[in-house]
């Protein structure tokens, strides 16, 4: 039979194995997949024109409300329905896709940037977990085997997290604020000693690759700041990882920028009862508690982090992390700040290359992400 939609999510198996087991049972849609960097860069409005439902990120939404390839959510659920969803959905995961006074996504799946650690290499090396940033910075210059997240967007995602340990009470979601040049400047002393003396082997790895490696060598003993993959908590090959809450500064909670993805619907869409039936299955608890975590997924609803059983099954990644998903701060979601994203990204790499100073660093990020320095349209959130 053919399916009725055609959906775009990512291709590791937390973005799409449980979304393809659920429609498999109902034959409703057919799912595609890209890479992860595709999903964090695509241009938003070209997949619309293909595809019927697409997983996206919150930074997205500008780009997408500017072209218009997006259905309010609100105007096609049952009343009640997104205020339930709001309820039961961990920090601000449903609130990252609010803006302009609609509801653009649903969020299917939570994650943000936490510590992802390998005990038996800790304990090799005589050192604890890491609490504080400067523990990590320590745990670094000893051992050397610290590694960072650079690839792609994640070396200006590692530097805004930083920044949000360090000024816990800075919002940048509406992309009207930016961080005070202090907080720049030690962010970015931070990132440059950590990068110094992280693996080489790692240094142009994504997420995923990443995290993969440390199931599989001996060379990188912890992260400190990456996207948390559940699925590398129990791996068939190699050791299994164990993640912690991001790290912080003294009694702060843990600088971390929101990830995880929801689930929009394209203006092309033919929408009807029984794909929102389905949307909202996928966000009841029953889903999100047993059907999701069961095929590789990772909930957004605060039952799947706190059940027994599922935290069980993930050496308790989720009660070990929830902390800093519930502190994740925004990133700014005006139209123009992927590329904002982008450029950051790539200076902060060229930087850390030639060995630029933090105060070289700071000032160029200054330049490019402050916001009177930010040429584009911008949406309000809500």
């Amino acid at each position: 039979m053919s399916r009725r939609w055609r959906g775009l999510t990512w291709d590791h198996p937390r973005g799409y194995a449980a979304l393809q087991a659920a429609a498999d049972q109902t034959g409703l849609i057919d799912w595609h997949i890209h890479s992860l960097e595709g999903f964090e860069s695509a241009p938003i409005a070209q997949l619309c024109e293909q595809y019927d439902l697409i997983v996206l990120d919150h930074p997205h939404l500008g780009e997408a409300l500017a072209q218009g390839c997006l259905q309010p959510l609100d105007a096609l659920l049952p009343l009640g329905s997104l205020d339930m969803i709001e309820r039961n959905s961990i920090g601000l995961t449903h609130a990252s896709y609010r803006m302009n006074g609609h509801q653009w996504a649903l969020p299917l799946d939570a994650a943000t940037q936490v510590m992802a650690l390998r005990p038996d290499l800790l304990v090799q090396a005589g050192h604890a977990v890491p609490e504080q940033w400067q523990d990590v910075l320590t745990l670094s210059r000893q051992t050397g085997r610290v590694a960072l997240s650079l690839a792609g967007p994640h070396a200006f995602l590692t530097l805004l997290s930083m920044c949000a340990a360090l000024d816990p009470a800075l919002a940048l979601g509406d992309g009207k604020r930016w961080h005070q040049p202090h907080v720049l400047r030690q962010a970015c002393e931070w990132l440059i000693t950590l990068a110094t003396l992280s693996p080489m082997s790692v240094r142009e790895a994504n997420p995923i690759a990443l995290l993969h490696h440390m199931t599989t060598h001996e060379d990188v003993l912890l992260c400190p700041l990456v996207y948390g993959y559940v699925n590398y908590t129990c791996v068939q090959d190699g050791t299994p990882l164990v993640f912690q809450n991001a790290p912080r500064v003294d009694a702060n909670p843990p600088g971390s920028i929101l990830g995880g993805t929801g689930i929009a619907i394209s203006q092309r869409c033919q929408v009807d009862t029984a794909l929102i039936d389905h949307l909202l299955w996928l966000l009841g608890e029953n889903a999100q508690t047993r059907f999701i975590p069961r095929h590789a997924g990772q909930p957004s609803h605060v039952a799947g982090w706190n059940d027994p059983a599922v935290n069980a099954a993930s050496n308790d990644f989720y009660r070990s992390t929830a902390d800093t998903l519930r502190a994740a701060s925004l990133r700014p979601r005006h139209n123009g700040f992927i590329a904002t994203q982008t450029r950051a990204s790539l200076f902060l790499r060229d930087g850390l290359l030639r060995g630029a100073s933090s105060a070289e660093l700071a000032d160029g990020l200054n330049t490019l992400c402050a916001p009177h320095n930010t040429i584009s349209e911008r949406v309000t959130s809500d």
